[in-house]
């Protein structure tokens, strides 16, 4: 009898592990829910491509967590529990070489440029880099930890101009709020951020030759619970579906 007690009660340990991080939904169908982690300018981009991905793979949902880039590594460095990462640029992914590689080496998905964006109607009559030295002008940039930020430093340095900021922003979302609520004269942030702001901001070039280009990255997670959906959810960003979302919001595409 004990032995019969013993080999049920490890039958059910075996069953409880297997059903750990699933969910049933209404159908009393498993489903597993992959935690991405993602570069604050993906937010609208990537909030319809988990929609449409969940569409394509029946019994998986993508929960996003979206933040500066410097965040998300940090929340992997306090052990947050996540499937996958999207940063906006390689030198983060590189920070956190140790936390990926298991599953794949990371992938370049997208491609982005910086912009000038200021409140309708450019008040302060901003229209190139030149402006953004102006004496008393309110620029708020992206904090220089922040890849938008560093970017950011790198175009100003390109174009020989020293400037004060009014505040650095821990993302580049952050930028655009200032700028939108017209509590900032002009700020940098990524040409899909001013797309996804419409009429909300005018928008102004940076030439190419002073520009730099973004890349983002995308890697599973060695601790990922669920390897196998968390590897199709990057393989994915790759197909042709995936690219279309982003090349509609702006970005480029490898």
């Amino acid at each position: 009898m004990k032995s019969r007690l013993r080999g049920g009660a490890a039958t059910l340990l075996s069953a409880t592990i297997l059903l750990a991080g699933c969910a049933t939904d209404g159908d009393d169908h498993a489903t597993t829910e992959l935690t991405v982690l993602a570069a604050a300018s993906l937010t609208d981009v990537f909030t319809e491509a988990g929609a449409l991905f969940e569409d394509e793979h029946d019994g998986v949902t993508v929960r996003f967590s979206f933040a500066g880039s410097q965040e998300l590594t940090a929340q992997i460095n306090q052990g947050a529990p996540a499937d996958a990462l999207v940063t906006a640029d390689t030198a983060t992914m590189d920070a956190v070489s140790a936390e990926t590689g298991d599953h794949g080496a990371p992938a370049v998905i997208a491609r982005n440029e910086l912009v000038i964006v200021t409140p309708p109607g450019n008040p302060a009559g901003i229209t190139d880099l030149a402006g953004l030295g102006r004496d008393g002008l309110r620029l708020v940039l992206a904090a220089p930890e922040v890849p938008a930020g560093r970017y950011g430093e790198e175009i100003l340095d390109r174009a020989g101009l020293t400037v004060t900021p009014v505040s650095q922003e821990p993302n580049v979302r952050a930028v655009l709020s200032k700028v939108r609520l017209a509590e900032a004269d002009a700020g940098l942030v990524y040409a899909t951020d001013a797309t996804s702001a419409g009429d909300a901001v005018d928008t102004f070039p940076i030439p190419a030759g002073r520009n730099v280009v973004a890349e983002y990255p995308a890697a599973v997670l060695n601790s990922t619970a669920h390897p196998d959906e968390a590897a199709a959810f990057v393989a994915w960003l790759g197909t042709a579906p995936a690219r279309e979302l982003l090349t509609d919001a702006g970005f480029g595409t490898p």
